[in-house]
This record gives structure tokens, C-alpha cells and sequence, in this order.
């Protein structure tokens, strides 16, 4: 390997572990990351916080052990609500009622009142009969896709659906096939091929490193005359789209036609967690067969109580929705003045798709956080190799200033290197 430029590899290519002892990495891998440019690149991640994930926060850097303050662009707490007084003194109020923990399985002795009631009031902002809980996002959509699916069933997802579903898929031992991202003739083509399987369509309101949404009428004009079921991830777009919050369904006004819908509480709601809407038999039948339900210790007392009041202060206007798109709008504008590439963001997620050189992408990386910047890389094979980004999170909370002064960071050490290069 040393007669390899690092840069020319990546995570995809060291997942394979031929070490004999299984206690130690790949050698090869070892190698690779004593290198001094990928020992910079790891060292973006898992930096320390040292305050909540607002608009501007304290962070100690791997790369050089300063701390400074930084203008956020990577945090899912797109509306704020993590840090927003009601819900803080409703986590704080439960925690002196409750206690810390749930200290069990939701199906043994971790249940309480609080998560009935939760559950019921995400189930009627949906729009359906029931809903269940989970711990982690992750964790719900990979339980209620085993639940659902079983050995000789066919899971239709598409190509850019999160690991999450894919490992949902695989737990349950369907057979998992892709179509091409938000292409309904492929879909369509899927679904003819897999006609006499009980098949299952997922896709999301809200691509997470694309920032577009699902191509959701056409998706469900071919679902329809398949006669297959919709499973739409609402992790990025509950709370935001459409016109109530409920998401992209609501935003297409197809709320009807998904039979499942999935959300995230640790994005827009604040906290941490995910829920599965759909008809009561199914959710009741899931709980029986999901196993990040059955045997995970059950949410938080508080962070339920938290994420309730989260629900409430969304939907009580259109406030938090108005500022943030307002917000996204600013930002894009600003961007788009630069001639930066996109994609095809049509959410609150905006790419920043810089091309093939990883070497280019953690030198801005870290040159942006030494300006007060932070906003993370994406690198293959999270995304395409020749498609390298940078992916900004907005947020309610930004000021125009701190968008102005991030733009100004992101004009200084991103766009004028990529004019330079091309």
C-alpha cells in the first residue's frame, strides 16, 4: 500500500478483514490511517461540543486542541427545539416525576403513561391509527421493516433510502432490490419483475445528503397500479413540510396513500428517538416481531415528555416552519450568487458538492473551522467519489448575520479554491 497516494482510498475499501485475529483490524487498514493526511480527516470527526447544538457553539477541535466558537451548520435541530424553553422545563418537569429512565423494555415494564400518550397524539398528527415508539431512529426503521417483511418478501427501496432501511431488510430476510433515486420508470420495472412477491416501496420526504424530496405522485401513481404499499421516512421533512407540519405526504397531499409513515425525533422534534405511524393491526403486529422494540430499554421519560411539548410548540402556528424556510431561502440565494453546486436541494439540507478530490474537501474543512466554521465532509462512499460535498443543515436559529458571516467563510474557502481549480 505505500506505493498508493492514501487519498485513492476510503472506508469502502477495508471492510472486508482478512486479519487472523479478529480482535485487530485489517493491516492494511492500520496503515492507511497513520497516514498523515487521513489521521486530519478522521480527526473532523467527533470533535467536542462543549454546549448545546444552537446556531453558534463552543468546540474543541482534533485538528489543533483549540476551542473556539463556531457558526453551526451540521446539527438536525432545524427548528430550534432542543434548546426551546418550553420544551427543556417539560423534560426537566418530567425527569423530577419520572426519574431519568424507563430502566426497561417498552413490552415489560418500560412503559408508562407518558409514552401511551405520545404515541396516541403522533399517531393523530399523522393522520393514523396508531403508532409505536422507538429509541433511536436507526432502530425504527430496521424494526418496522422486520416486523412487516419476512423470508420471500421483496423490499423495493430507493438507491439513496438510508442504511437504516437497508439493514431493515436485511434482519427480515426479504430479498432487497433498488430502483434509481426518485425514477418511477424503474420502480415500475422493479415491481413487474418482482409481481408475484409481496413486495414493500420505501422512499423519503427528505433525501438527507441530496436535500431533494421523494418524486412521491409519480411514485404512488405506479405503487397504485402494482397494487404495492408505500413506507415513506420522514426523518428530514416532519415538522417542516406542508402546510401542518405532517411532512411530505401532507405537502403532495397524498397522506392517504402511504400506508406507513416514519419519523425521527432527533431531528426537528429535538431530542432523540423514532415513531412508526400506520393502521392499529399492523402496529400491534410489528411490536411483536421488532426487535429494537422488544429489547431496547424503552425512550426516556423526560425526553418523551420533552419531545410531546416539541409537537405541541410545532404545531401551534407556522412560526418555527416560516422561519426556517425563510432562512433556507436567504442562505440559497447567497449561494447560488457564488456558483456553487447544489444539486438538487429542495429542503432545509444544502449540498455543497465540491467533486472527486477528498484532499480538497478535508483542507476546506479545516480551514473553515479555523475561520469559526463548522460544516462536516461528506466522502465516499457515504456519497458518489466524484461527488464529495459539504452538507449545511439549516436552521431556524441562524441570524441573518450568522448566515451572512458563514457565507462570507464559505466564499473565502470553498468557492474561490473551486473557481481557482476548474
Amino acid at each position: 500500500m505505500s506505493d498508493f497516494d492514501p487519498t485513492d482510498f476510503s472506508l469502502a475499501d477495508f471492510q472486508w478483514n482478512d486479519n487472523p485475529d479478529v480482535l485487530s483490524p485489517p493491516e492494511d487498514f492500520q496503515e492507511w490511517k497513520k497516514s498523515p493526511g487521513i489521521q486530519t480527516a478522521f480527526a473532523l470527526f467527533e470533535q467536542e461540543l462543549q454546549g448545546p447544538p444552537g446556531a453558534r457553539v463552543r468546540m474543541r477541535s482534533n485538528v489543533d486542541g483549540e476551542t473556539r466558537e463556531v457558526i453551526n451548520l451540521t446539527s438536525y435541530n432545524y427548528l430550534g427545539l432542543s434548546t426551546h424553553p418550553e420544551v427543556v422545563q417539560a423534560a426537566k418537569d418530567a425527569a423530577d416525576t419520572y426519574g431519568l429512565s424507563a430502566s426497561g423494555s417498552a413490552m415489560l415494564s418500560g412503559t408508562f403513561d407518558l409514552h401511551n400518550e405520545f404515541a396516541q397524539k403522533l399517531a393523530d398528527f399523522k393522520q393514523k391509527e396508531a403508532a409505536m415508539l422507538f429509541s433511536s431512529g436507526l432502530g425504527g426503521n430496521m424494526g418496522a421493516i422486520q416486523g412487516m417483511l419476512q423470508k420471500g418478501d421483496v423490499l423495493v427501496i430507493d438507491d439513496k433510502c438510508h442504511k437504516s432501511v437497508v439493514d431493515g431488510g436485511t434482519l427480515s430476510r426479504a430479498k432487497v432490490v433498488s430502483f434509481k433515486h426518485n425514477d418511477h420508470e424503474s420502480l415500475d420495472r422493479q415491481l413487474d419483475e418482482h409481481g408475484d412477491k409481496r413486495c414493500l416501496v420505501v422512499v423519503e420526504g427528505v433525501y438527507s445528503m441530496d436535500g431533494d424530496t421523494a418524486n412521491l405522485p409519480e411514485i404512488v401513481d405506479v405503487c397504485n397500479a402494482h397494487d404495492v404499499p408505500i413506507y415513506l421516512d420522514e426523518a428530514h421533512s416532519t415538522l417542516m413540510f406542508g402546510e401542518n407540519g405532517r411532512g411530505v405526504g401532507e405537502y403532495y397531499g397524498l397522506e392517504d396513500e402511504v400506508g406507513v409513515s416514519f419519523g425521527t425525533l432527533s431531528k426537528s422534534f429535538g431530542g432523540v428517538g423514532g415513531f412508526v405511524c400506520a393502521n392499529k393491526p399492523l402496529v400491534e403486529y410489528m411490536k411483536s416481531y421488532a426487535s429494537p422494540f422488544q429489547f431496547s430499554c424503552a425512550l426516556p421519560p423526560p425526553i418523551v415528555a420533552g419531545m410531546m411539548k416539541s409537537l405541541e410548540v410545532a404545531t401551534r402556528d407556522s412560526s418555527l416552519r416560516d422561519e426556517l424556510w425563510d432562512n433556507v431561502r436567504y442562505f440559497k440565494n447567497n449561494l447560488d450568487a457564488m456558483n456553487l453546486d447544489l444539486g438538487e436541494t429542495e429542503s432545509q439540507i444544502i449540498p455543497i458538492i465540491i467533486g472527486s478530490s477528498g484532499e480538497m474537501l478535508y483542507s476546506m474543512a479545516v480551514q473553515a473551522q479555523h475561520q469559526g466554521l463548522f460544516i462536516q465532509p461528506v466522502d465516499f462512499p457515504a456519497v458518489d467519489a466524484s461527488e464529495r460535498r459539504f452538507r449545511i443543515s439549516v436552521s431556524a436559529e441562524l441570524t441573518k448575520d450568522d448566515i451572512d458571516e458563514a457565507c462570507n467563510i464559505i466564499e473565502d474557502v470553498i468557492a474561490k479554491p473551486l473557481k481557482a481549480a476548474s
